[in-house]
């Protein structure tokens, strides 16, 4: 979309520059080409109808018939599976001229990198949907962006459905990493077992001091933290200091306020549930039993 906008830009230009007369009648320039640089569905639509209703280059069809290797760009445009900082691709390396060339080989590059089977960095579509744009690309030799449309429209309704959903209970519910949390649950599983056999010791030794005895709720207050951290993927100290885990043992900043008081709120509320449940763990039973 990008590209094509520039592309349009570019021949709006030229038409200016190739018949001055025209800068003086903005009303005609302006209603051919002006939706180029809005980034409205609206003008999306038109900027596909005007690159359809363009004539394509005749050497692309015969490029296609006669089965050239398509990483050798036709003369003037680059190849569509270009590495280089000059991909044109990319709004952010355009400073050169764009030509039709460059923006057929922009909706190629998308077709044989993104879309078909086995592709470098394949999107699963449905086989309608990809027939239709392969279609449009190979046989009616389209390069507009609405022919993307359906596809598009496909990934962000399954982002929507899938991938969003996963992603709020890990950051907006969580601040935890899959392996930080198998992580806690080993420690709190080895904390619960350290404070259960500490505990059992003091037993069979008959350790009478009380204060001997109030140093096993330090074990079971780790487990309890550990186990519920695991259980919630949410550490509450780093939801506190407004830390989430990026990659393991890898931190930033929380910066959304909004999941920034989420996460408080959760941390608040573990913390609570940690001390609850780890102190009834204080073996008075013990105590009774050891008498």
């Amino acid at each position: 979309m990008s590209l094509c906008r520039h592309y349009v830009r570019e021949l709006r230009r030229s038409v200016l520059v190739s018949t001055p007369e025209l800068g003086q009648e903005r009303d005609v320039s302006s209603g051919q080409y002006d939706f180029a640089d809005e980034d409205d569905k609206d003008s999306n639509q038109r900027l596909s109808a005007f690159l359809r209703s363009a004539t394509p280059d005749p050497s692309m069809s015969q490029r296609r018939s006669t089965g050239d290797n398509l990483e050798t760009p036709p003369t003037g445009g680059p190849s569509f599976r270009s590495s280089s900082g000059n991909d044109p691709t990319t709004s952010s390396s355009i400073a050169h001229t764009v030509n039709r060339t460059d923006v057929r080989a922009s909706a190629e590059k998308i077709l044989y990198t993104y879309l078909l089977r086995g592709a470098e960095r394949e999107i699963v579509l449905p086989e309608p949907i990809l027939q239709s744009i392969q279609h449009a690309i190979e046989v009616e030799m389209r390069d507009d962006p609405d022919l993307f449309m359906d596809a598009k429209d496909y990934v962000f309704q399954a982002m929507e459905r899938d991938a969003f959903p996963g992603f709020l209970r890990s950051k907006a519910l969580g601040n935890l990493v899959p392996a930080s949390v198998m992580l806690r649950l080993v420690i709190g599983l080895l904390a619960m077992f350290g404070g259960f056999w500490a505990a059992f010791s003091l037993i069979f030794l008959d350790i009478q001091p009380r204060a001997t005895r109030l140093w096993l709720i330090l074990p079971f207050l780790l487990g309890v933290y550990c186990l519920i951290a695991n259980q919630y993927e949410l550490d509450p100290i780093m939801g506190l200091i407004g830390v989430s885990e990026y990659t393991f043992m890898e931190f930033f900043a929380v910066r959304e306020p909004y999941v920034r008081r989420l996460l408080v709120k959760r941390s608040i509320w573990i913390l609570i549930l940690t001390l609850g449940i780890g102190g009834s763990f204080y073996p008075h039973a013990f105590v009774r039993i050891s008498c």
